[in-house]
C-alpha cells in the first residue's frame, strides 16, 4: 500500500477588512424631551392637570415625533412623577392626567414631618415622624425603599458613634 501523504492544512480565509465606523450622530439641538415635556405641562392652563395625549399634540407641534418617541415620552413622565418634578392628579403610570408639583419632596417631607409632630403634641420631630411622612408622601415601592435606606443610614451613623 502506498503512503497517502497527510492532507495540507486548509488555507486560512482572508482577514476582513475592518468596519468602517460611521460619522457619529450630531447632538439635536434644543432643549431635552422631559424639559419639553416641563414646558408642555406648564403652560397648560387645565385645573386639573394635562392628560397623556394632550401632552402628547403639544410635543407634536414642538417637532417632536410621537410615535418614534411614544416609549421615551412614557418613561420620561414617569420618571418625572417619582422624582416629584410632575404630580398625577389621575390615572396610574404614564397613563392619566399631571400637573406641576407645587413644592420639591424634601420640603414637602419635612413639612408633613413637623405638622405630624405637632399632631402628636410634641415639639421636635423624631426618625418616626419622617418615616410616616416619607410613606404619605412618595408612592408604593419608593416609600418602602426611602425608608430602608433612611433606616440603614441612621443605624450606620449611631453605631459609629
Amino acid at each position: 500500500m502506498a503512503e497517502e501523504a497527510p492532507a495540507a492544512a486548509p488555507a486560512k480565509a482572508p482577514a476582513k477588512a475592518p468596519k468602517k465606523k460611521s460619522a457619529p450622530r450630531p447632538k439635536k439641538d434644543g432643549p431635552s424631551l422631559p424639559k419639553l415635556i416641563v414646558d408642555a405641562v406648564a403652560e397648560s392652563k387645565e385645573r386639573k392637570g394635562t392628560s397623556l395625549a394632550a401632552l402628547k399634540k403639544v410635543l407634536a407641534g414642538k417637532g417632536v415625533d410621537v410615535s418614534k418617541a411614544n416609549k421615551r415620552i412614557n418613561t420620561a413622565v414617569t420618571k418625572l412623577v417619582t422624582k416629584g418634578t410632575l404630580s398625577q392628579t389621575k390615572g396610574t403610570g404614564a397613563s392619566g392626567s399631571f400637573k406641576l408639583a407645587k413644592k420639591e419632596p424634601k420640603v414637602r417631607i419635612a413639612s408633613e414631618a413637623s405638622r405630624l409632630a405637632h399632631y402628636n403634641k410634641r415639639s421636635t420631630i423624631t426618625s418616626r415622624e419622617i418615616q410616616t411622612a416619607v410613606r404619605l408622601l412618595l408612592p408604593g415601592e419608593l416609600a418602602k425603599h426611602a425608608v430602608s435606606e433612611g433606616t440603614k443610614a441612621v443605624t450606620k451613623y449611631t453605631s459609629s458613634k
